[in-house]
């Protein structure tokens, strides 16, 4: 659980009509016993107006609802029993497990669902054994008319009935159980459908079994327009028994496939090793990895996993980081480098102190975020939402419709069975599961899939909008470049190369910007000592001024030395310039002295990227605080369309804003702290996964591995997965809209037949399954690497 403001809802209740912000916790509760998208919808619903609840989101692919809420008015249990209520289970988090997200949650999770599973599949072997006998009882005469006599024999309709009862009371009790838990809170779900449809043909042959001299009007001895049924002497116990069984089996099928739809997040969770090796006290001995404290020593030897993030403090080895950046390729680790848990070291052996630990470790808030990503809602999946809540109330009236039309304008001798076997037919073909799978199972797979490629996407939103995407906008610095600078001139005017680069290095020594890095790095590389710098002032976007050896310097682009009046040598910056190198300027005591040219070199596969973006019918603009002529010379290297240079940190988000006036969908790609605004501002925000943190809790889409070609298998990603969910939601509606009136008989005036209710039950159990298996596609989506 964590902490985040949440707004209140005015209209919630009274006391929050003067409350327009609070601090909620946030919780997932894992499900067990959902089986469509109206099961989603009320628990949904009925979660979000118990007391203390801020939001509710209730997820039927992931089976999760998502709650925040008032810790001081609820907590997880009084939610819990909230779902209880309802008919369902909850498996309650453990305390102080993070969004249920910790290993012993996740493996907890998967022995229940795992264990229900094995119940639905025991159920669904009984009831198919019992189900074979009535199915050869009813239909083998049709199918081999000489045994039609030998079937027909005394008490037939009694075995039949024996048989039928547990099928349809024992493997089936989850729809009674669940019809009835729905009707006691006045709504209707899928269990309302296939019970309304198995307990009519089961009373009405019960009836016909019984009391037969009840049912005035004749069922027509069999003989009745359905295609490839009969059912002598007017009992239809098999249609009960065969629509059970395979919506079982329907059941079954979509728990395997669904299963395969989370496989990222298991593949994700079962990365981290179970044991460490530690050094305490000068002793090495191995502890399970929730023992691992931070500063800890731990020892990893080759082939081994690293178990914890860490800092390398001895010895060196190649790494492969493919499990979190999708590259191939091992990387070199020597002391002071970092390391992540759960990738596998290659070659040699090496000691790392450990940084980060459990929930905090790189790999577990990847986990979380691939989560919170896969339980989140799309806006595309708002339709099939609203869809899905009136869907089986207006089944039902179709249902009712259908039986009394062909009741009342059926021929005499076959109106009863035609009027119950296109009502059944109605309310069993009918499918808000495939409505309310549509969406979620293809953003499981598609954000499971990105999160395998080192593309992080933090919900449904972002990965809609991404598609939609006209502009992208790059920072240069990190994102095109390497953002490494490195000085490759030294122009000195009223004094020597070393001295200028000296005082340059002293005091640009209280500088984090990169530039600045650079100077003190090339003189330390050239032996230069530095000389302590006092009066040190930061001029954000312009450079720096300090004080060094009694000397005043001032250090930073043309327009800070226009500002204090001095002129430049524009002949040999505009040189260096248009060599694709950035000129900083330096003064000292008030008279211009010399420029420092740094380069920063164009990164291995960023001009690649930027072709496949063009071919992705993408604007590509690059946006930087350098100078125009600097900008211009990378952007002929990268092919940018546009360029947008001198502009300040603050200016950043300004610029975004102008580009969506102009009614673009804006991707912001940058890395630095100084990105920030901009990356929230873009209607997509991406991410380098090497820049910081506070760009990365800006951005919508994070890529791990900072490889620009990231930006185009995102959007690439983005695009298919959005594909799928319009094909899925196509399907899902087309299924209905062309179901629902066959089984009401619609072709009946031309083909002279009517839909068989089994047909029905097994094409409304195939629908779920079909929706499913073409998101589980999206797990052959292929990344590009540079």
């Amino acid at each position: 659980m964590s902490a985040i403001p949440v707004t209140r809802d005015p209209g919630k209740d009274p006391a929050a009509q003067s409350v327009t912000a609070a601090i909620a916790e946030r919780c997932e509760l894992p499900l067990v016993g959902m089986h469509c998208a109206s099961c989603a919808g009320r628990i949904e619903k009925v979660l979000g107006s118990a007391p203390g609840v801020f939001s509710s989101n209730v997820n039927f692919a992931t089976s999760r609802a998502t709650v925040q809420y008032d810790p001081q008015a609820t907590n997880i249990e009084s939610l819990s029993q909230v779902v209880r209520d309802l008919g369902y289970d909850v498996i309650v988090p453990k305390p102080g497990g993070e969004h249920a997200a910790t290993e012993d949650m996740q493996e907890e999770e998967g022995q229940v669902r795992r264990a229900e599973y094995g119940r639905q599949k025991v159920r669904f072997i009984v009831a198919l054994i019992l189900t074979v006998p009535i199915a050869v009882l009813a239909m083998a005469g049709h199918l081999v008319p000489a045994l039609e006599d030998l079937l027909n024999f005394p008490g037939r309709a009694w075995m039949e009935l024996a048989l039928t009862t547990p099928v349809l009371f024992w493997a089936g009790r989850e729809f009674f159980s669940g019809a009835w838990s729905a009707a006691r809170h006045r709504v209707a779900d899928m269990n309302t459908l296939v019970s309304l449809g198995t307990l009519s043909a089961y009373l009405f042959s019960v009836v016909a079994t019984v009391a037969p001299q009840w049912l005035s009007v004749s069922a027509g001895n069999g003989q009745h327009p359905v295609h490839g049924m009969t059912s002598p002497a007017g009992v239809y116990y098999e249609v009960a028994a065969i629509i059970v069984t395979l919506i079982l089996m329907g059941r079954l099928l979509e728990a395997r496939a669904r299963n395969k739809t989370g496989g990222a997040i298991r593949a994700l969770m079962g990365l981290q090793p179970k044991m460490a090796r530690v050094e305490r006290n000068g002793i090495e001995k191995d502890i399970p990895i929730a023992e691992v404290r931070v500063g800890d020593l731990v020892l990893v030897r080759p082939g081994e996993k690293v178990p914890v993030d860490g800092q390398v403090v001895e010895g060196a080895s190649a790494v492969d980081e493919s499990m979190l950046t999708g590259e191939p390729l091992a990387v070199k680790k020597q002391p002071g480098d970092t390391v992540i848990g759960a990738t596998l070291n290659k070659t040699g052996s090496f000691k790392i102190r450990a940084t980060r630990i459990g929930k905090d470790t790189v790999l577990q808030q990847i986990v979380r975020m691939v989560q919170e990503a896969q339980g989140s809602k799309a806006p595309i999946q708002r339709l099939a939402d609203i869809i899905a809540g009136y869907f089986v109330p207006i089944v039902i009236c179709i249902a009712i419709a259908t039986f009394v039309i062909w009741f009342d304008f059926a021929p005499p001798e076959t109106r009863i069975t035609m009027a119950m076997f296109t009502f059944i037919s109605v309310l069993i073909i009918a499918c808000p599961c495939a409505l309310g799978l549509a969406t979620p199972t293809a953003i499981m797979v598609g954000t499971g899939r990105g999160a395998q490629s080192g593309i992080l996407i933090k919900g449904g939103e972002a990965l809609e909008t991404a598609h939609k995407i006209t502009t992208v906008v790059l920072d240069k610095t990190g994102t095109i470049t390497r953002g490494v600078p490195t000085v490759t001139d030294i122009l000195a005017y009223d004094t020597d190369e070393h001295s200028l680069l000296r005082l340059a290095a002293s005091a640009e020594s209280g500088s984090e910007h990169p530039l600045g890095e650079s100077i003190v790095r090339s003189a330390e590389e050239r032996g230069l000592t530095r000389i302590p710098a006092t009066g040190f002032n930061a001029v954000p976007g312009y450079g720096i001024e300090a004080l060094v050896d009694g000397q005043r310097i001032l250090i930073g682009t043309a327009l800070l030395m226009a500002e204090r009046g001095l002129e430049v040598d524009q002949i040999a910056a505009h040189r260096l310039a248009d060599e694709g190198k950035t000129p900083v300027f330096m003064a000292i005591d008030g008279t211009f002295s010399g420029i420092i040219a740094v380069s920063d070199p164009v990164k291995e596969g960023s001009h690649r990227a930027i072709e496949r973006l063009h071919a992705l019918s993408l604007e590509v603009i690059m946006l930087t605080g350098d100078n125009q002529r600097t900008a211009e010379a990378i952007a002929r290297q990268v092919a940018v369309d546009r360029v947008l240079a001198e502009v300040l940190p603050e200016g950043k988000n300004e610029e975004i804003k102008k580009l969506q006036v102009q009614g673009r969908i804006v991707a912001m790609v940058g890395d630095g702290i100084n990105d920030a605004p901009a990356l929230a501002q873009a209607d997509v925000g991406i991410a380098m996964g090497n820049g910081t943190d506070v760009a990365m809790e800006a951005a919508d889409i994070t890529l791990v591995r900072g490889d620009l070609n990231g930006v185009v298998s995102s959007i690439a990603l983005s695009r298919a997965t959005i594909t799928n969910i319009k094909q899925n939601l196509f399907f899902a509606f087309i299924y209905n809209i062309l179901g629902i009136p066959l089984a009401a008989g619609a072709l009946y005036p031309l083909t002279g037949w009517l839909l068989s209710p089994i047909i029905a039950s097994l094409a409304m159990a195939l629908s779920s399954v079909s929706v499913v298996s073409n998101a589980l596609r999206l797990r052959g989506f292929r990344v590009e690497r540079s």
